[in-house]
């Protein structure tokens, strides 16, 4: 692809454009509403750009071991970024992807293909309605889990209630399967005073699972100057019955995996940093 492609996005009104990102021969990135949303690169799919979304892959590292199959759903589609890593570090790896943009996908997977062996179902819908048929639209046996589920909708103060709340995350982790854990990426501004009520929100919800109760909360995964400044920027929530036994070491490796600076906390201390934001 040489050029750009772009699509009217039906639901929010905006434009969808896919552009060379400038850097590499197979390299793109998806803006919506002239903002950067997604980095692709087509020949190393293993490869993630994206900070934020790196740490979101570290913990994908730590929930089975290297190259296991896992069953993955993203809520949030963009560019499809993670089920691509998810199905180069993790082939044969059983996912499903939601976007409530019906033009979106069909705009990704026509410019970016996906990598040969990818198994990916793919829903248009509003991410909660769609969590009853995810585990039918990712292929899995009835009655089985997900080993991950990514929420990666989120804009702030200006994010849909019915998302951004306790409930919504119970309806998730009520989705896992007991290696599982439920990441969500949250873009904030200044102040984080809308992560501080997703960390609370997430916390209150998995101290009610019987699989992770008071033994966990939330954890977070962030570049250690945006904790230190309280400034504008992602961080990433994590929680589940996969994250409860601390033994697993799975925190010294998120901290080492970077990128760096990087600082991770624990449920505690994500309980502190929240009590100092305030809401």
């Amino acid at each position: 692809m040489s050029g750009g492609h772009r699509v009217h996005l039906g639901f929010s009104g905006l434009q969808a454009e896919i552009l060379p990102d400038g850097f590499s021969d197979r390299g793109f990135v998806l803006e919506i509403g002239g903002a950067e949303q997604s980095h692709v690169d087509l020949d190393h799919p293993e490869s993630i750009f994206y900070e934020y979304l790196r740490r979101v892959g570290n913990v994908v590292d730590t929930i089975a071991a290297p190259g296991e199959a896992v069953s993955a759903a993203h809520l949030g589609a963009g560019g499809l970024t993670l089920p691509r890593y998810i199905q180069a570090t993790r082939p044969g790896s059983r996912q499903v992807a939601v976007d409530i943009e019906r033009e979106l996908p069909s705009l990704v997977v026509d410019r970016l293909p996906l990598p040969e062996g990818t198994r990916l179902g793919l829903l248009i819908d509003d991410a909660r309605d769609s969590l009853p048929h995810l585990a039918s639209a990712a292929g899995l046996d009835d009655g089985e889990e997900f080993d991950l589920v990514v929420v990666d909708i989120f804009a702030g103060k200006d994010s849909p209630e019915h998302l951004a709340c306790r409930e919504f995350y119970a309806e998730c982790l009520d989705l896992l399967s007991p290696r599982g854990a439920l990441v969500v990426n949250v873009g904030d501004d200044a102040g984080l005073h809308f992560f501080a009520r997703q960390a609370g929100f997430l916390a209150d919800a998995a101290s009610s699972d019987p699989r992770v109760g008071v033994a966990s909360g939330a954890w977070t995964l962030a570049d250690a100057g945006l904790i230190r400044r309280k400034g504008e920027g992602n961080l990433i929530l994590a929680a589940g019955p996969g994250l409860v036994d601390r033994a697993l070491g799975f925190e010294r490796r998120w901290f080492d995996a970077g990128p760096h600076p990087a600082q991770v906390l624990d449920p505690l201390q994500t309980q502190e940093f929240v009590g100092k934001l305030g809401t």
